[in-house]
């Protein structure tokens, strides 16, 4: 059975490992000590700091077995050596969006590095697919839930 490979840019990878770093060698060790703390108060039953932990525990858990699934099954693009006359991943793209009368840019990245706080939105998102493949010039229309907005691709890079 093959897997297919999420892409994921080099800087959207190395956070993630940052992440994960984090998780394994603070928040876990923190929680440890939390644990055993709560613990030595006694009755467990009804230890309102300990099942607290417990409950941080089991989240802090999740996401380290999350992150861990995401850089194994990730597949790494160098941005910098992307040479495409079209829009692909790791594009970063000027729109221009007459309905705002703005000036946008977006870099197109993996999902789990999506963050449009940051101006970066995953490839499989609805602008993120209507970019792909496109031109400078093109206009492209995205489906919103207050209705379809239109952007002009003023320009891309890839850096």
């Amino acid at each position: 059975m093959q897997i297919n490979k999420a892409p994921i840019t080099k800087e959207g990878k190395v956070e993630l490992e940052r992440q994960l770093d984090h998780l394994i060698k603070f928040e876990r060790e923190k929680l440890k000590k939390t644990i055993a703390e709560a613990r030595a108060l006694g009755d467990l039953k009804e230890n309102a700091e300990y099942h607290a932990a417990k409950e941080k525990q089991a989240l802090v858990e999740g996401r380290i077995k999350q992150l861990q699934g995401v850089i194994g099954s990730c597949i790494e693009i160098d941005v910098a050596s992307v040479k495409s006359e079209t829009i692909v991943f790791g594009a970063t793209v000027t729109l221009y969006c007459e309905q705002k009368d703005a000036t946008v840019t977006y870099k197109i990245v993996g999902q789990e590095e999506a963050d449009t706080k940051k101006g970066k939105i995953s490839f499989a998102s609805p602008l993120g697919k209507a970019l792909i493949g496109k031109e400078e010039g093109d206009t492209i229309t995205v489906k919103a839930p207050k209705g379809d907005i239109e952007y002009e691709v003023e320009g891309f890079e890839y850096i």
